[in-house]
C-alpha cells in the first residue's frame, strides 16, 4: 500500500475518525502543530546529552500523538484522551527541574546547542496552544488537552534552562534599560 493516495491533492484531509475535512481548517491547524512539535522534539533527542530529559521528551513524543488523534476525532469518543494525570506528569516535571534550575531575570534563548532546540519546541507549543485556543473558540476543545499544551511549552523552558545551567551557560538579557537586567552587551 502506498502513501500516496491521491485524495488530499484537492486541498481534503481525512481526520482520524474518518471525515473529510479543509487542510487549512483550525483542527488541522492545531494538530498540523502539534505534528511539527512532535518532529523538533525528535530533533531535540539527538542534542540532548542527559539520559532522563532523553527519555522524558520521548514520553512528551507519546503524549503528543495522544493529543493529535484527540483533535483529530470530531462526532465519536477518542479511547486514549489527554487525562488530569497526564497535565499532573507534565507539571511534576516541571518542578523537579525547577528544583535543581536556579533562575534570575529574563533569559536569551540558545546557550547551548540542545538548549536551543528546547527552545524551538517551546514556541512551537505556544504556536500550537494559540490554535487551540482560535479552534476552541469556535468548538470545544477538551480543557485537559489545553492543559497540557500550556504545561509543554514551560517544561521545555525548563529543561532548555538546565541544561544551560548544567553547562554553565545561561545567558540573561543584560539591557541596562530593562529594570531588573544588568551588564552590557559584549
Amino acid at each position: 500500500m502506498s502513501i500516496t493516495t491521491k485524495t488530499g491533492d484537492k486541498g481534503q484531509t481525512s481526520l482520524y475518525s474518518g471525515q473529510r475535512v479543509w487542510k487549512d481548517e483550525l483542527r488541522v491547524e492545531a494538530y498540523g502543530t502539534l505534528d511539527e512539535l512532535d518532529a523538533f522534539v525528535g530533533d531535540a533527542c539527538h542534542h540532548v546529552d542527559d539520559d532522563k530529559l532523553v527519555g522524558w521528551l520521548r514520553d512528551i513524543q507519546n503524549l503528543l500523538y495522544r493529543a493529535m488523534g484527540q483533535l483529530a476525532t470530531i462526532q465519536q469518543e477518542y479511547q486514549h484522551p489527554i487525562c488530569p494525570k497526564d497535565v499532573d506528569s507534565v507539571t511534576a516535571l516541571i518542578h523537579e527541574l525547577e528544583k535543581e534550575t536556579p533562575l534570575k531575570g529574563f533569559v536569551i534563548p540558545g546557550g547551548c546547542v540542545s538548549s536551543a532546540r528546547l527552545d524551538i519546541c517551546r514556541t512551537i507549543a505556544r504556536r500550537a496552544e494559540r490554535r487551540m485556543i482560535a479552534l476552541n473558540r469556535k468548538e470545544a476543545v477538551d480543557e485537559q488537552l489545553m492543559m497540557l499544551v500550556n504545561r509543554l511549552s514551560d517544561l521545555f523552558f525548563i529543561m532548555a534552562r538546565y541544561l544551560e545551567h548544567r553547562a554553565g551557560k545561561i545567558n540573561y538579557k543584560t539591557n541596562p534599560d530593562i529594570p531588573g537586567c544588568e551588564g552590557e552587551i559584549k
